[in-house]
């Protein structure tokens, strides 16, 4: 692997400023199926659907697991897809430099279409590692340490842009330089596990990092 530098980016409160929609429809997920686990949209954060299945509905049918699958694909076709503020003009110096970028998100190729369609920002990325392209979702650093070895850049050269906790975990799991946005979670509870902390992408420039 190459002695160069990359970026990778979550895509939810990272690119786009999503989660606060997230955070209304599991609520009320969570509210509807009597899960009573406190803060249970914050929780979940960064994880991927199967897991969230796996880990907290597989005591109800199968049928009702495909419901809540149904109609998360459906909230997301309605989500607005706004970009985190300076997030696009960031993409935009980043590729002008001819650093290499990535993708790394727990969203489904699906839901990544559905985005791409409405904020025009693929250009931007060599490599997408979405949740169909893994088995093992954050925390796990599987997704991370394979975007790494698609853009053949060393884990200790990736600076990894994330905004939750799970998203944090796996970026320091994979060995990379992680910067937090505090979009989803405070500063202080994200500050200890980040090289810095940052709550968008206005006034954050490449010679920062």
């Amino acid at each position: 692997m190459i002695n160069k530098t990359a970026f990778l980016f979550d895509l939810d409160g990272v690119i786009i400023d999503t989660e606060p929609q997230y955070d209304i429809f599991w609520k009320a997920t969570g509210e509807k199926y009597q899960l009573g686990i406190e803060n249970f949209e914050k929780i979940i954060k960064g994880t991927i659907l199967p897991n969230i299945l796996s880990r907290y509905f597989s005591h109800f049918p199968e049928k009702t697991q495909q419901e809540i699958t149904v109609a998360n694909q459906t909230f997301e076709l309605k989500m607005e897809i706004i970009p985190v503020a300076g997030a696009l003009a960031f993409l935009e110096d980043a590729k002008k430099a001819g650093i290499p970028m990535g993708l790394v998100t727990s969203s489904d190729d699906r839901k990544i279409e559905h985005v791409f369609n409405r904020l025009p920002v693929q250009q931007y990325f060599d490599t997408i590692v979405s949740a169909d392209r893994i088995t093992r979702g954050k925390p796990d650093p599987m997704c991370y340490l394979l975007a790494a070895q698609n853009l053949n850049i060393s884990p200790e050269n990736c600076y990894v842009f994330e905004d939750s906790f799970n998203g944090i975990k796996s970026g320091n799991a994979a060995g990379m330089k992680v910067i937090g946005l505090s979009t989803t979670n405070s500063d202080e509870s994200i500050a200890q596990d980040c090289i810095k902390v940052i709550p968008d992408f206005c006034g954050f420039s490449l010679p920062v990092i």
